[in-house]
């Protein structure tokens, strides 16, 4: 069997602040392979950005990985030098961030970002990267792409920034996109529209995505895998049918009931009560307890294992645990 393309082992990133330290990252897990995608869900301060932005080194001071490896195709990219980040970033993973408008440089034409873009990570000369660049709006659906290369980035309509954004990101054919939440600040139809554009040129293109998101909606036909992600640690992981259908962790099921159900228009939305939780002052035991209805002595005292609900889906929740040894107890009275 092949090795995944990407492997997150361990991963600590922290920022170092005068009244202590922030545990944004808190050892997690997980493989990407090639052609697959990866959804990271999780409320905001859950440390989804963290990760994409650890795997690309690109972390805002004081922020440093204090520990674990990140190995894409074998090479650590924790131990690379900066140079050798360089040929990484754009040219062999790239990332589209969460907000185009302050992605994108307000002060240069949509052109000259595209081809410095396609100059700083090929080996095409400028003629051959204004093609491309030409070639590369026309690929991401940009109407009047001559008129459009010409323009600024303040001309253009959100949804037409951030197909721009995915040109300059696919442009070098990158084996890894990291899309940082691309849907946000677009409407219902754009966000339908970007989605399947990203579809389609991962099927055209074979890469693999990471898909960074707070809403399990976006994501629930696009991933073959869906990281749930809470306080910096995984709090379950599995299928997009396994997530959606037998939720095997309180916070996940909180998530899901805070997704509208126009089916059910007349029930109200519960909300995960309480705040999240503190990352300068981690709790002993599971992060989500204070939220949690379910919660147990244990749960206050003792972090949970990551234990198989089956092959596909794995959780840490002490109420698994529970359920699990009750399972055992009555199936042992039963035969008795």
């Amino acid at each position: 069997m092949a090795n995944p393309l990407l492997q997150v082992k361990n991963l600590h990133t922290v920022f170092p602040i005068q009244s202590g330290e922030v545990r944004a990252v808190n050892g997690i897990n997980f493989n990407l392979d090639r052609g697959k995608v990866l959804g990271i869900v999780g409320e905001s301060g859950s440390g989804k950005s963290v990760t994409a932005y650890s795997i690309l080194r690109i972390l805002d001071y004081p922020g440093n990985i204090s520990q674990g490896e990140i190995l894409y195709e074998n090479e650590d990219i924790v131990r690379m030098s900066p140079g050798e980040m360089r040929q990484i970033r754009g040219a062999r993973i790239s990332i589209i961030f969460q907000d185009p408008m302050t992605s994108l440089n307000p002060v240069y034409t949509v052109q000259n970002q595209l081809v410095e873009a396609i100059l700083l990570h090929t080996k095409r000369d400028r003629k051959q990267a204004k093609e491309r660049a030409l070639e590369m709006l026309q690929l991401v659906g940009v109407n009047e792409p001559q008129k459009r290369l010409k323009q600024y980035p303040y001309q253009l309509s959100g949804g037409m920034r951030q197909r721009v954004m995915i040109a300059m990101a696919l442009a070098c054919e990158p084996d890894i996109l990291i899309a940082d939440e691309p849907t946000t600040a677009l409407d219902v139809t754009i966000q339908a529209q970007i989605l399947e554009l990203m579809q389609e040129l991962k099927s055209k293109l074979g890469m693999a995505i990471i898909m960074i998101t707070h809403d399990l909606g976006v994501i629930a036909e696009m991933c073959d895998e869906i990281i749930v992600m809470y306080a910096g640690r995984i709090c379950e992981r599995g299928t997009a049918e396994e997530i959606f259908y037998n939720p095997r962790h309180e916070y996940t099921k909180g998530l899901l009931r805070s997704i509208p159900n126009f089916a059910l228009s007349k029930e109200r939305l519960t909300p995960i009560a309480g705040s999240p939780v503190d990352l300068l002052n981690m709790p002993r035991g599971c992060a989500f307890a204070a939220r949690c209805d379910a919660a147990m002595k244990v749960c206050l005292t003792e972090q949970p294992e990551e234990i198989s609900i089956n092959e596909n889906h794995k959780a840490s929740c002490w109420v698994n645990v529970r359920d699990t040894a009750a399972e055992g107890t009555e199936g042992r009275q039963a035969n008795g």
